[in-house]
């Protein structure tokens, strides 16, 4: 009866992950408790996915990615994309696609999603677009392109491992690129044509809910001399691409009028209205400063160390009804003003001769004793800090290098990925490019959660007998049929089986069963292996896939929405396995 318990479980926990009813993590600790009660799981076995090597990296990549993202490096990425596209959706998608897809042929798909994630939501933002539109395209190249080469998924290596140890030759480093290239190609065709139209559109990137990180702030920025973005048209700049709306341009003292021809020169001072997390980010992009920190430094001002942070101004503060300049604010708080908020209103005032209202929103920059002063003082309140900026670029370099140095080892197998991302993760916190309460806010616990649990539930299928069970009546139904047939039954099981397994774990839960069919079948067991094989790694029907995991949160997507979309990808892919792989690998 366990067979049949655990395939009913599965069908259930599929059925409310669908419908969204109950939280997924919910979902999964109520199937492993019941799981444990019904004796099928021992309590050691329900947990010990949690144990497992993919929920550290997962963990570190999170805290990795969070880190690049603050210190401003993934930036560069988005500008790159920002420019190939040329504010076409249509070309940013192909470019997104083949990009990824490249890179994914020689780097964890997750460590590619990962890298990618940060800089493509930011240009959805700028170009006004759903991040859901993006996102999962993400992640299904960085899938399909891990399907062409040895090392682009996991998958791959343990099927190779595994046809050594069952007296086959081992997967060439590029020998399954005759089947994933053509499998890529045709899923790239299927997301720009179709899918397009099955991607949900959750909302607009401009219109996020309200937080600390998507007040609008108004700010002056310096062009500074030699910076890239001189003789760049201002409404068709950087700005753009930063997420920036230009609202006027000083030259020599004196207001410029903006024309769509207008270009910027160095030294040019421009007011513009942001988010004020790309306000911080303008401190650690070359060629661009905030005017204010422009004047501390030539004033010989040492800013290194100093805290940033939002403050609202209070009834009881001495600065409402003055401006910053006539109330010598920076001489009398040891503080400086970076960019004001308030209301919806467009303030084209220099920042300095602004005059102050109480719930003016103030980005500062200052000793963090100072701003407790003031708020201890009920003269302002603090809502929110940010980690200093000084040198936060040159730590996200190093970083970064220790990413890729990561991810080398990793493929090398110098070390392994758990051990290799852990450790950059604690670089990241030892050079304080993302502190450790923000560590634990980037790690989406909940996807942590479900994957553990799901991998537990792969054991479950194995104790119970449930995938034995399958194989063995797919078998008996499909030989009348041919041996082609059988690979295609053994192609959709495995595929079937991913949904509650790992890749891996379903390759090579079912491998064992299709290499003894085809000795039964008197044809080359290697041919029934990379049709196993290719099959696991095509796995989008669901968010299961950890590439998928890492978009379903910021893409706002459902659970649905990965069936939808990612049942005909799925479709295609097998049509060509099963079509190629005994073109490449004949039968006999």
């Amino acid at each position: 009866m366990e067979p049949f318990l655990v395939i009913g479980l599965l069908a259930c926990a599929l059925v409310l992950f669908a419908s969204e009813k109950v939280s997924v993590d919910l979902v999964t600790l109520g199937l492993l408790a019941t799981l444990v009660l019904s004796g099928v799981l021992s309590a050691e076995e329900a947990f010990a996915g949690y144990g497992r090597e993919v929920i550290v990296m997962l963990g570190s990549i999170f805290v990795v990615g969070a880190a690049l993202r603050e210190t401003g490096v993934l930036d560069t990425l988005g500008h790159l994309l920002a420019r190939v596209s040329g504010g076409n959706v249509g070309r940013l998608k192909t470019g997104l696609l083949f990009g990824v897809g490249g890179i994914s042929a020689f780097m964890n798909n997750t460590t590619v999603v990962a890298m990618f994630l940060g800089p493509v939501i930011g240009l959805a933002r700028r170009m006004n677009l759903s991040p859901s539109h993006l996102l999962m395209p993400l992640a299904y190249a960085s899938i399909l392109g891990g399907t062409c080469t040895l090392i682009g998924t996991s998958t791959n290596v343990a099927v190779s491992g595994a046809f050594k140890q069952a007296n086959l030759a081992e997967v060439g480093m590029f020998e399954t690129a005759r089947v994933g290239v053509p499998v890529c190609l045709v899923g790239f065709a299927y997301l720009l044509l179709f899918g397009r139209r099955l991607i949900p559109v959750r909302d607009r990137a401009g219109q996020e809910e309200g937080g600390v990180n998507f007040r609008e702030y108004f700010s002056e920025v310096v062009i500074l001399p030699e910076s890239p973005m001189i003789g760049q048209e201002v409404f068709n700049s950087d700005f753009s691409v930063l997420g920036f709306m230009v609202l006027q341009l000083m030259r020599g003292g004196e207001e410029i009028g903006i024309s769509p021809h207008t270009r910027f020169e160095g030294g040019d001072i421009v007011r513009v209205a942001g988010k004020v997390e790309n306000l911080i980010r303008i401190k650690k992009i070359e060629g661009l400063d905030i005017l204010e920190d422009v004047t501390l430094r030539n004033s010989g001002v040492d800013m290194s160390g100093a805290s940033v942070a939002e403050v609202v101004l209070t009834p009881r503060s001495a600065l409402v009804g003055r401006t910053l300049r006539n109330s010598n604010f920076r001489r009398r708080s040891g503080l400086s003003a970076l960019a004001l908020r308030r209301g919806d209103q467009s303030i084209r005032d220099h920042l300095a001769d602004v005059t102050l209202e109480a719930g003016d929103l103030l980005l500062v920059q200052g000793p963090l004793d100072r701003l407790r002063g003031y708020e201890e003082n009920s003269e302002m309140v603090v809502i929110g800090e940010h980690a200093s900026t000084t040198g936060a670029r040159k730590r996200g370099i190093a970083l970064l290098a220790g990413f890729v140095l990561a991810v080398a080892a990793s493929s090398c197998g110098l070390l392994p990925p758990a051990i290799a991302f852990l450790l950059v993760a604690l670089l990241a916190l030892a050079t304080r490019c993302l502190s450790l309460e923000a560590a634990y806010e980037n790690i989406d616990w909940r996807l942590l959660i479900l994957i553990g649990g799901m991998t537990a539930f792969g054991t479950a299928m194995t104790n119970s007998g449930a995938a034995r069970m399958l194989a063995d009546l797919l078998t008996g139904q499909l030989a009348a049929f041919g041996p082609q047939a059988v690979l295609a039954g053994f192609c959709v099981l495995t595929v079937f089986l991913t949904q509650g397994l790992s890749n891996a774990a379903a390759a090579l839960v079912v491998l064992p069963i299709a290499l003894e069919s085809a000795t039964t079948l008197q044809v080359d067991p290697r041919t029934f292996g990379m049709g196993v094989m290719l099959s696991a790694s095509i796995s989008v029907l669901t968010p299961f896939e950890p590439s998928c995991i890492l978009v379903y949160g910021p893409g706002k997507y459902r659970f649905a929405d990965f069936m939808k979309v990612g049942s005909g990808l799925v479709a295609c892919s097998l049509v060509l396995i099963i079509t190629l792989v005994p073109v490449f690998w004949p039968l006999r």
